[in-house]
């Protein structure tokens, strides 16, 4: 049976209380590659997790709304706001996207490897996301394309759709956004053993027209 809000929401805040620290704390690289060279605006973080993103992003002049379902790691997100000077900068707000979603329109809209293992209806929130662009405005969805090259194949057995895949649920129409970049690209990384490596990523950058 599909999960509750509360199991969904118990889900992430176990899963954070694994470790005072899930994430790394940085800006995922494909992100700072879009966002950089952009006039800042207001963005909206999907899944921000412990705030790299929202972080980084205040920190280069944007106001960010930033949601996740996890009170453990919005609390975490915003402390480290706090800590680097940019709190005023971010709205961190509590949402089961599946059923809720923030309100206001936005000059960027990123969803940063936005899975989950527990109930997320991807395709509808990722719309919802499309449809609060501001016209001239950014969807930058960047999802894993493949397994690291280390993982053991019975742990990453599933499949890892392309970026034309996923834009094809989304039905987005053609005559409203303009492909800016879809395509597959390497993302620098270190192994388990602490060698250089490559994970490729699915990057999907579209403009909304006007």
């Amino acid at each position: 049976m599909p999960e509750s809000d509360e199991d969904v929401q118990k889900h992430w805040d176990d899963r954070y209380a694994e470790k005072d620290r899930i994430w790394s704390g940085r800006v995922n690289a494909q992100l700072a590659n879009v966002a950089e060279p952009l006039p800042p605006g207001r963005a909206l973080d999907l899944g921000c997790g412990e705030g790299g993103d929202a972080v980084w992003l205040a920190e280069h002049g944007w106001q960010v709304l930033a949601v996740d379902v996890s009170e453990t790691a919005l609390s975490r997100a915003a402390a480290e706001a706090r800590s680097r000077g940019v709190l005023e900068r971010i709205d961190f707000q509590h949402h089961d996207l599946s059923e809720s979603f923030p309100e206001g329109t936005f000059d960027l809209a990123s969803a940063q490897y936005f899975h989950s293992f527990v109930r997320l209806e991807r395709p509808q929130i990722l719309r919802r996301a499309a449809a609060a662009v501001r016209p001239g405005g950014l969807l930058v969805i960047v999802d894993h394309a493949a397994a690291p090259p280390w993982a053991k194949q019975e742990v990453h057995d599933h499949p890892f759709p392309s970026a034309d895949d996923v834009l094809t649920e989304l039905d987005l129409s053609a005559a409203e956004w303009e492909r800016v970049r879809v395509e597959t690209v390497d993302r620098p990384t270190i192994d388990p053993d602490g060698n250089p490596a490559s994970i490729q990523d699915n990057l999907m950058v579209l403009r909304r027209a006007g």
